[in-house]
């Protein structure tokens, strides 16, 4: 226990016992509150102290008396401790809500200590509106470079506030290899979006929201969203990212995969674009012979067919004999277009 060590390197004893039980005290902030212990011990004297502990700071030493009857008052700050018949008093005026802590009487008596009275003190302030926050995870897979905006719903009733402060809501992260909170981001009240209850006009629900961008491994973790005020925290149920870092190797993988199936699509489409230009010069062709066949035999069927006869007559040297006709048949034709 970090109190009783911490005690006995103080005083220099050396063990400690315990007499009563630990008991619970709650008052009103602004209100006095009186503790006390019993002081005497069966022989001899011994030093009677009052000690403040707060959760996460070091123990504070607040009133300090003696087993035998004292007449002198101590006093620290608001802090006032007095002999009363066999007991200790400690008074402390005006309470705070930082005077919530665990308060300890001890005696040291000839290096020993004895633990006399455990009290907790919670010193109850003015209520805040808000009675819960909720939050919600991303529905995608998150990457390396990827962003995201995470959200906290605070749940309020303004019927009954009793605090005149309003609300802020803080973002804190805890890394998987931490066990503290790291405060990363604060909201005041008026940067969230409220929503009334159509039930309830007193109910709502404000959402706020948390924006990163360029998420990297070290941002993982879980996320939670707090909201204070009058001295009270609430926390959220917390979102938790996984971030996926894509290893070197399976990016030059990826590069080298995406280049080879842009040179297949590439030489597909050269392909594809000269099979088409092969096959569109094929038809050309076919369809230029078809028409010189149809234009041939259309020049045929229009052929129309003359015969002219010649008649020529040879006269001998030897008188006149008769001529014997020979006759000679010239073919032409002629064109209709």
């Amino acid at each position: 226990m970090c109190v009783v060590l911490y005690i006995l390197l103080l005083l220099q004893a050396g063990w400690c016992t315990f007499d009563e039980n630990f008991v619970t005290k709650m008052v009103g902030v602004g209100e006095d509150v009186t503790l006390s212990c019993n002081r005497n011990i069966s022989r001899g004297t011994a030093t009677v102290f009052w000690i403040r502990l707060v959760t996460g700071t070091m123990p504070e030493i607040v009133g300090k008396g003696y087993s035998f009857d004292h007449d002198p008052v101590n006093m620290i700050s608001r802090f006032t401790t007095k002999h009363e018949l066999g007991r200790l008093v400690l008074h402390i005026t005006k309470t705070k809500l930082s005077d919530t802590a665990f308060y300890y009487c001890l005696k040291s008596h000839q290096q020993s200590i004895t633990f006399s009275k455990g009290i907790f003190l919670q010193i109850k302030g003015p209520e805040p509106d808000f009675t819960a926050a909720v939050q919600g995870s991303p529905s995608d897979a998150i990457n390396a470079g990827d962003s995201v905006t995470l959200r906290c719903s605070v749940l309020s009733d303004s019927g009954k506030k009793t605090c005149p402060e309003e609300h802020r809501v803080f973002w804190f992260r805890v890394a998987s290899d931490e066990s503290r909170h790291r405060l990363i981001y604060g909201q005041s009240n008026s940067d969230g979006e409220c929503v009334k209850s159509p039930d309830a006009q007193s109910l709502q629900s404000c959402a706020y929201s948390f924006f990163k961008e360029n998420l990297t491994s070290t941002d993982a973790g879980t996320y939670y969203c707090a909201v204070a005020a009058c001295g009270r925290i609430v926390f959220g149920n917390g979102t938790k990212l996984d971030i996926e870092v894509v290893s070197t190797h399976d990016a030059e993988k990826t590069d080298m995969f995406l280049s080879l199936l842009c040179a297949a699509l590439a030489v597909s489409l050269i392909v594809t674009a000269f099979l088409v230009c092969a096959v569109r010069k094929k038809s050309c062709n076919c369809c230029k012979v078809q028409a010189e066949d149809q234009n041939h035999q259309r020049n045929q069927d229009s052929l129309t067919y003359s015969t002219v006869i010649f008649t020529r007559s040879k006269a001998a040297r030897a008188g006149r004999r008769k001529a014997t006709a020979k006759k000679e048949t010239i073919y032409s034709d002629v064109r209709v277009f």
